[in-house]
């Protein structure tokens, strides 16, 4: 297997991992002194101690549906759905690869939003979803 096929499974187990809870597989992808950043909040998490502690502490159900993962050599992005207690968030995360392990990882999140009238003709959904209105 070669190192990115290697690095993309790691990826999928991260996030199996997170699906089943399993927090010690969800954070054995991060280097000790890995960083994870939320831009949207102004945080960073310094360590895999710090990023397991907050992710584990999270006090809402958290379901994990991965839409994409692509990359190549040292950066990976996974396109993701997470819904926190039934509620939808849409979540990207570029991780920064460093001997194996995210040594960086930069986490967005977006609100599903509707589709304003104006452009409805346009679109088509996506494969498996539907069009909201606004």
């Amino acid at each position: 297997m070669d190192a990115d096929s290697r690095t993309k499974a790691a990826i999928e187990e991260h996030w199996r991992a997170s699906e089943r809870g399993n927090t010690e597989a969800e954070h054995a992808i991060y280097a000790t002194d890995a960083i994870l950043d939320y831009p949207q909040s102004g945080e960073r998490f310094r360590g895999r101690a710090a990023i397991s502690a907050q992710r584990g502490g999270h006090p809402a159900g958290r379901h994990f549906t991965v839409q994409r993962i692509t990359g190549h050599a040292n950066l990976w992005v996974s396109e993701c759905l997470i819904t926190y207690d039934g509620v939808p968030s849409y979540s990207v995360s570029i991780m920064e690869f460093a001997d194996q392990y995210v040594a960086h990882e930069t986490q967005y999140f977006a609100e599903p939003f509707g589709v304003p009238a104006w452009r409805a003709a346009l679109a088509e959904p996506m494969p498996g979803r539907s069009i909201a209105g606004a």
